[in-house]
C-alpha cells in the first residue's frame, strides 16, 4: 500500500527515539515529513537535532503544551496524518512528577486537537503511540480457571517481599479483553490520552489508531535517561564489569520489542487504507521474558559478573507486562523479525560504538 501523493505527516516527539526509526522507515513515503519536538533535555543532552533523524524531516522546535507553538505550526502545516509520540515517561519518575506528565501528556494532547480546531484543518488520521502501562497488573488466572484482575500492589506489600499474587499466574494483556487499569501516573495519563482522541475522533469523523507498545529497546535509545530503558542501563552496567541489580526477586517480566519492529508496526498503520477493525492494538515481540534473563544474556555477552538479587523495589511498578499480539498480526499483517538475543546483540554493538566515541577512542 502507499500514501496518496501531495501527503503531509506530522510527527509530536518525532525526535526521539522511536520517531527517529520511523522516519528512517516511511519519510520517504511522504512529500513533507514534519516533526516538533522540544528537545528536552533528559533526552536530548546537547539539545541538537538528532543524526538518526530522516535528512528529509522538518524539525520545528517547541513545547506541545504551548497553543502559541501550534498555531505557528499549523499555519503552514496541514497535516493528513500525526504521529502522536510527545510524552513524558518516565513510570517512577511520574509518582514524584505528577504534574509534568499530566501536562504533558494530557494537556498536550488537548492542546493539539484545539488547536487543529482553529486552524480549520483537521487530519484525516491520528495514530498515538500508547503504552502497555495502561494495563497495570492486567489478567491473572487461578488455579481453578477464574480470571481476575488484581488490581496495584500495595507499599506493605513490597516491603515484605510479596511480590506475585498467590495461587496465580499471570496471562498476557490483549486490548480487546483486558480492561485498562493502570497503577502508575504515566500509565494514567497514556489512558487518558486513548480517551481523549477517542472521543475527538468520533465526533470529528477522524481516524484514531492506538499502538500500545511494550518495552522498546535498541540502537538509538538514550544512555542518560535513568527513567526509561533497563536493557540500555542494564547494558552499561554490565559492559562496566558491575554485577546487575535485580528488583524484587529478579522475576518481574516484560515483552521486550526491538525498535526496528516497533517502527514497522507503525508503517503498517499509517500506510493501511482499510477501516480499522481494532482501533487499538498490542505491540510487543509476543515473548515474556524476566530480568534476570534479561541480565544474565547481557552479562554473559560482556562476561561481567552475573547478577544478583537485591530484593529493591519500585512503588507503582508492575510483576508482569506481556502482550498476545494475535490482532496486530491479523489487522497488520505485521510479525515481529527480531527475537531478544539477536536485538540485545545488536544494541551492544551499538552502545559500545557510541560508548567509544564519546570517550574519543577511534572504533575500528
Amino acid at each position: 500500500m502507499t500514501v496518496s501523493s501531495n501527503s503531509t505527516i506530522l510527527v509530536t516527539g518525532g525526535a526521539g527515539f522511536i520517531g527517529c526509526e520511523i522516519s528512517q522507515k516511511l519519510a520517504g513515503s511522504f512529500d513533507r515529513w514534519v516533526v516538533l519536538d522540544s528537545l528536552h533535555p533528559q533526552v536530548h543532552a546537547e539539545g541538537k537535532r538528532p543524526e538518526r533523524l530522516h535528512e528529509s524531516a522538518e524539525l520545528h522546535v517547541g513545547d506541545v503544551t504551548d497553543p502559541r507553538v501550534w498555531d505557528e505550526l499549523l499555519e503552514s502545516v496541514q497535516p493528513d496524518v500525526v504521529i502522536h509520540l510527545a510524552a513524558e515517561t518516565g513510570t517512577a519518575q511520574s509518582l514524584y512528577e505528577a504534574s509534568r506528565h499530566a501536562q504533558v501528556n494530557v494537556v498536550g494532547t488537548t492542546q493539539m486537537l484545539d488547536a487543529f480546531g482553529r486552524s480549520g484543518h483537521q487530519p484525516a488520521h491520528i495514530v498515538l503511540s500508547s503504552s502497555r502501562a495502561v494495563y497495570g497488573e492486567g489478567r491473572w488466572i487461578r488455579a481453578d480457571d477464574t480470571i481476575f484482575q488484581p488490581g496495584q500492589r500495595t507499599h506493605s506489600q513490597f516491603e515484605t517481599g510479596q511480590w506475585d499474587f498467590p495461587g496465580a499466574t499471570a496471562l498476557p494483556s490483549r486490548a480487546s479483553e483486558t480492561v485498562p487499569a493502570p497503577t502508575s501516573v504515566y500509565g494514567s495519563t497514556k489512558l487518558a490520552q486513548e480517551n481523549i482522541l477517542l472521543a475527538w475522533g468520533a465526533a470529528h469523523d477522524v481516524r484514531i489508531s492506538i499502538l500500545r507498545l511494550q518495552n522498546v529497546y535498541g540502537p538509538g535509545q538514550s544512555l542518560i535517561n535513568s527513567y526509561t530503558g533497563i536493557v540500555s542501563l542494564f547494558s552499561q552496567w554490565a559492559r562496566g564489569g558491575k554485577s546487575i541489580p535485580l528488583y524484587e526477586d529478579g522475576q518481574i517480566t516484560r515483552d521486550l520489542v526491538y525498535i526496528e519492529d516497533v517502527a514497522e508496526a507503525f508503517a503498517a498503520v499509517v500506510t493501511r487504507t482499510e477501516i480499522d477493525p481494532l482501533p487499538i492494538l498490542d505491540i510487543g515481540s509476543g515473548v515474556a521474558t524476566t530480568i534476570e534473563q534479561l541480565a544474565r544474556t547481557i552479562a554473559d555477552y560482556y562476561e561481567a559478573p552475573q547478577p544478583h538479587v537485591s530484593s529493591a523495589f519500585r512503588d507503582g511498578d508492575v510483576r508482569f507486562a506481556a502482550c498476545n499480539i494475535d490482532d496486530s498480526r491479523r489487522v497488520l499483517g505485521w510479525t515481529p523479525q527480531w527475537d531478544v538475543q539477536r536485538g540485545l546483540a545488536a544494541l551492544q554493538v551499538w552502545i559500545n560504538q557510541e560508548l567509544l566515541t564519546a570517550e574519543g577512542i577511534p572504533n575500528e
